[in-house]
């Protein structure tokens, strides 16, 4: 596996991508109301007034706008002359009105416009730094830069519409993150019926691994196992299905270092029969994947289906983005698994040489005790939302110079800062999960695929160990993983 960065990613821009992902962060920067560098110079105030947010750790400004500035005509960033001249005061909500895309399969457009009528910049601003957690911020939006194939102003619908997804329609931080199985667990045993079949359904699926989290496939992606025969429709609520694939997607994020950004999937069809077919919870995932996690599916290995399926793949692959539908492939054997996946890494279950097998372990009632210090994680929410604060100035430093070494080596290391140190505000914002407790995802960002456990596994290899947190005293700081 190559350590080298995959081309447009960080590191591996040619000079036509590094200027689209300018353009991007210039109006991602506008849409989030941060003040335009060097605009309080001409304004004598960064274009509003200042108010500190801490619930997600980033505080900053907050674009405010008079009434009079409200009835100006809306404007389009996208098609401003070059000859004109932007008015810093002009509003964020308004300042962006891109064209209807005729591909626009999930409505995101509608859900761009939605997300600025409805929501503050702020708003916006603290979902997105919220979403980035220890990923490279720059990362990030070159997902969507390159989902849409470097078109900017889609690029910039699909991730403000993410935005609004994650804080809006499934508060994905706030809730599903927040809450975790824990909050799962004794809403299972409420008296309030809904709660406690929403709770109970959640966890059901957790404890007969109807997909789990394990190794990695021969390109270093961490591999999602899906038992497709344990699912049943209408056995648990569409509520919790959704709400379980959310948690495992962005358990999955955690597990991504670079240059590896992308995972496998696994969909075991052994004992496949059309009991197990549910076409809604495929919708959902595909919707996912093509909407709101792009360019997170490395590959998907649809193995040992039954003749049946044939018909219902001529359906979902007509539902799929042929970009998607190219990283599907059909494995009917072991050796044809061992095509992606090496025979030391698939499960004995599939009939590999990994003797590993999932155990759902139960939330213990003090694993989350630590959420509860307030100081603590206040301090480090403070902390983080100076770096965000550096990053962006140093952002607008880049954009308007990205020839410069020291703008460059800055955001560099304050991107780093953001790596690291989201791995120490982990534990206070994230409840934990059966990875944490069965050591895949250990204290500080480091991740295990093959931990030792009671001899039973053999020493993990170096290139199973990924360490997300940190970096050693010792380490290169050219060579940052």
């Amino acid at each position: 596996m190559s350590t080298a960065p995959l081309p447009g990613r960080p590191g591996n821009l040619t000079a036509e991508q590094e200027v689209k992902l300018q353009e991007l962060w210039k109006a991602t920067l506008k849409v989030f109301g941060v003040p335009v560098l060097g605009a309080e110079a001409h304004n004598g105030s960064p274009n509003g007034s200042e108010k500190a947010e801490s619930q997600d750790g980033v505080s900053g400004i907050i674009s405010t706008t008079s009434p009079e500035k409200k009835k100006k005509k809306r404007i389009s960033l996208f098609s401003r002359k070059k000859h004109d001249k932007e008015d810093p005061e002009e509003s964020v909500h308004g300042a962006l009105s891109p064209a209807p895309d005729s591909d626009d399969k999930y409505g995101q457009t509608k859900l761009f416009h939605e997300a600025l009528a409805n929501q503050t910049p702020e708003e916006l601003r603290k979902t997105f730094w919220s979403m980035v957690k220890h990923d490279n911020p720059d990362g990030l939006l070159l997902r969507f830069l390159r989902a849409r194939k470097w078109d900017v102003e889609k690029a910039l619908v699909m991730m403000i519409s993410t935005m609004h997804w994650r804080s809006k329609e499934v508060d994905v931080d706030g809730d599903i993150v927040w809450n975790g199985e824990a909050a799962a667990l004794k809403d299972s045993m409420s008296a309030d019926a809904i709660l406690k079949r929403e709770g109970t359904d959640f966890l059901t699926q957790l404890r007969l691994g109807k997909s789990f989290l394990h190794g990695t496939d021969k390109e270093g992606r961490p591999i999602c196992f899906v038992r497709v025969r344990l699912h049943r429709q209408g056995e648990q609520t569409e509520a919790s299905l959704e709400r379980f694939t959310i948690l495992m997607l962005e358990t999955a994020r955690l597990l991504l270092s670079p240059p590896v950004d992308t995972a496998a999937i696994v969909f075991d069809m052994t004992d496949f029969s059309m009991a197990n077919m549910d076409y809604g919870p495929v919708k959902f995932m595909i919707k996912c994947f093509e909407a709101n996690y792009p360019e997170s599916l490395g590959v998907v290995l649809v193995h040992k289906a039954p003749w049946v399926f044939q018909g219902i793949w001529h359906i979902i692959k007509n539902w799929l983005d042929p970009v998607v539908a190219s990283k599907i492939h059909f494995t009917k054997s072991l050796d044809e698994l061992q095509t992606f996946i090496p025979p030391s890494h698939i499960i004995a279950e599939l009939g590999g040489e990994d003797p590993w097998s999932y155990k759902y372990i139960e939330p213990s009632p003090a694993e989350n005790d630590v959420m509860n210090d307030t100081a603590t994680r206040d301090k480090l929410l403070e902390e983080r939302a100076n770096t965000v604060k550096e990053f962006e100035t140093a952002t607008q430093e880049w954009i308007q110079n990205s020839a410069a070494p020291p703008v460059l080596q800055k955001r560099s290391a304050l991107a780093e800062q953001l790596r690291t140190g989201y791995w120490k505000l982990d534990p206070y914002v994230r409840a934990r999960t059966v990875y944490d407790r069965n050591g895949l995802i250990k204290p500080g960002g480091v991740i295990e695929y093959y931990p030792k456990t009671n001899g039973t596994a053999p020493t993990p290899a170096p290139e199973t160990v990924t360490s997300n947190g940190p970096i050693a005293a010792s380490h290169d700081p050219d060579g940052l993983d």
